[in-house]
């Protein structure tokens, strides 16, 4: 018989696997972003919409990464850095998993159709383009970046139509932003992680190695998300703005981003990648959170 002591042991390990399935760092950056999104477009935030888009978002962002896990099980198993995820290490089967996945996936649809029906249709979207094209192109294009940039860059919108249910220019603009800061964001991950990825048979970047003509096509796309990002300061956008200060604050972040770029493009080498990650992850963050104070301020 198992001790309350050895039961809250075992408790705590498959709560740890479940978080482990669901990638919940990345999953909770999701649900960040659409929570920034909502807080945009809501005249005054209301407690219970943001708890039912945390949890609803949580809930297809988390089955997303369940789904990916199962279809990437072989795979996960070749890279030192995916090696102790819950399946490949043998601590959870495949069942287990799409049971969690399957369940997560009902719940975020039902949750997000509560708030309107265009919200789960968006979520759905993701999930299908996340799972059934981004994740088995990766071992077969690097052009799988693009098409997982679109689901990648749902959730900042997300949050606007899950408040407004349309879709227009506000979360038309606020899509477009998460879309192009995606390509430094994952072509970062693919240079860093270049070596671990090629025993899998997967390459993300865009010349299919890390040089020269990846790191400059890091730029320009940086590029485009400065300018896309400042865009809302004038006044071309609809309900969202963005006064001149933040402009400001926001074009400032995002030469923080060229800078770590343009070293990359100056000295390639995987610090410098890693680097570029980092800040990459810090840079939306902060963008969002200028978008929300400028509103509110």
């Amino acid at each position: 018989m198992l001790t309350k002591t050895q039961n809250s042991l075992s408790l705590s390990l498959i709560l740890t696997d479940v978080l482990l399935l669901t990638k919940a760092r990345l999953t909770l950056s999701v649900v960040f972003s659409s929570l920034a999104g909502y807080l945009l477009a809501a005249p005054s935030p209301n407690m219970w919409h943001i708890l039912l888009l945390s949890i609803g978002g949580y809930g297809l962002a988390g089955a997303s990464n369940a789904f990916n896990q199962i279809i990437e099980k072989e795979i996960d198993a070749k890279m030192k850095r995916t090696q102790n995820r819950p399946i490949p290490s043998g601590r959870m089967s495949v069942s287990v998993a799409f049971g969690i996945a399957l369940t997560l996936l009902i719940l975020g649809l039902a949750i997000l159709y509560y708030l309107n029906p265009k919200t789960a249709m968006f979520g759905a979207i993701s999930v299908f383009l996340y799972t059934c094209a981004y994740t088995p192109l990766k071992t077969v294009t690097p052009l799988s970046v693009f098409v997982g940039a679109i689901p990648g860059a749902i959730p900042f919108m997300l949050g606007w139509v899950s408040e407004t249910g349309d879709f227009g220019i506000e979360p038309g603009l606020l899509f477009m932003i998460q879309f192009f800061w995606q390509f430094p964001h994952f072509w970062a991950i693919g240079w860093y992680l270049h070596d671990d990825y090629q025993k899998a048979g997967i390459n993300m970047l865009p010349t299919g190695k890390p040089g020269s003509s990846t790191a400059l096509q890091i730029i320009l796309y940086t590029l485009w998300t400065i300018v896309v990002s400042v865009f809302p300061v004038l006044g071309l956008t609809g309900a969202l703005q963005l006064s001149v200060p933040g402009a400001i604050a926001v074009a400032l972040a995002g030469f923080a981003l060229l800078w770590f770029g343009l070293t990359l493009y100056r000295n390639q080498n995987q610090s410098n990648a890693k680097k570029l990650l980092i800040v990459s992850i810090v840079y939306i963050t902060v963008l969002q959170w200028i978008y929300v104070l400028d509103k509110f301020l």
